[in-house]
């Protein structure tokens, strides 16, 4: 009996312990998760823009500003160099070496775009609070108003380019069957209709599942636009069981490549592969813009961009700016 009892107690221990790794190994974590990580000293990154943020932030929480627009370059859609990023990063006491959970507001994917840049550049202790700042709020939790400030640090960023796929890697892939290529943009951007680089279209053998398909609403963002509904509770991700059933076509073993315009959205959808067990997941890191804007790469649905029609349409505004003008000139007279 004695053997028996210690054998239970042993079994049970060790099922706590996996239990206990499993939700700090989890990518994806929940509003209980973030206070367990706020008491053992975690560094929370809030990626919203400034005014945002000083509207009401997680206490604690650290800002740098708009990530999309800080991190990226406009023009390219890509990073800004390493060492600006190092720059920022340390200025604002993120150590990437750290425990680290990024959030913003619900199913914002520029926060998966942020803890991407963490694992990108060697962080290896990052979460995502999926829910953000509007859960936070909901759980009726304080909030901070003012600047939260860390010292300063000295970290030297290395990029991990094993975690993304480059073009040249892409091309390769592209010819591969043992690959999974999922392209998380909406579906008039996977059949050339709606054009964002040089073609239209997408990459040979992609499989079309928007990101927006992890929501529990997918169609929450032009609700939002068209004042259908009154706040973005539709953005909370699917359950588990609804999300394996949405990518159950996939093989959790077999190499898997996401990819959207930029990278920003295939974030998204990578993490919640690896939350689902997917062990083989990287992100296209040029996306379209660099598959389209490749005339050497193959293309499915191809279409073009009709510069005469984007022409137009900018004359067509132009037009419009000027007529406003001239009616406020009128106005002041």
């Amino acid at each position: 009996m004695n053997n028996l009892i210690k054998h239970f107690l042993a079994t049970s221990l060790l099922l706590i312990s996996s239990v206990v790794v499993a939700q700090k190994n989890d990518a994806i974590i929940q509003t209980g998760q973030v206070q367990e990580a706020l008491a053992r000293g975690a560094i929370l990154w809030d990626v919203r823009d400034e005014k945002s943020y000083l509207e009401g932030h997680i206490p604690g929480a650290i800002n740098i500003g708009d990530a999309g627009n800080v991190l990226r370059d406009a023009n390219k859609e890509d990073y800004i160099s390493t060492a600006k990023i190092q720059s920022i990063f340390n200025a604002a006491g993120l150590d990437v070496n750290k425990d680290i959970v990024v959030y913003g507001s619900r199913g914002n994917p520029y926060a998966y775009f942020g803890l991407y840049t963490i694992n990108y550049f060697g962080g290896k202790q990052a979460q995502i609070y999926h829910d953000g700042i509007d859960a936070w709020k909901l759980a009726g939790l304080p909030l901070q108003k003012d600047r939260a400030i860390l010292p300063a640090v000295s970290v030297v960023l290395v990029p991990q380019p094993q975690l993304l796929v480059s073009n040249e890697e892409m091309l390769r892939l592209a010819q591969s069957k043992s690959v999974q290529i999922i392209d998380a943009r909406t579906p008039d951007e996977f059949s050339g209709k709606d054009v964002r680089a040089i073609r239209g279209g997408h990459i040979p053998n992609a499989i079309n599942i928007p990101f927006e398909e992890n929501w529990q609403d997918p169609a929450t963002s032009i609700k939002l636009s068209k004042k259908q509904v009154s706040d973005n509770s539709g953005m909370t991700l699917k359950s588990q069981a609804d999300l394996k059933k949405l990518y159950s076509s996939l093989d959790p073993n077999q190499e898997t490549v996401v990819y959207c315009q930029s990278g920003v959205r295939a974030s998204e959808t990578a993490t919640v592969l690896k939350n689902l067990g997917f062990k083989k997941v990287k992100v296209y890191d040029s996306s379209w813009l660099g598959w389209g804007n490749n005339l050497k790469a193959q293309v499915a649905d191809e279409t073009f961009l009709n510069v005469g029609a984007l022409n137009a349409k900018m004359a067509a505004m132009q037009n419009k700016i000027n007529q406003l003008e001239e009616a406020l000139k009128a106005k002041s007279n």
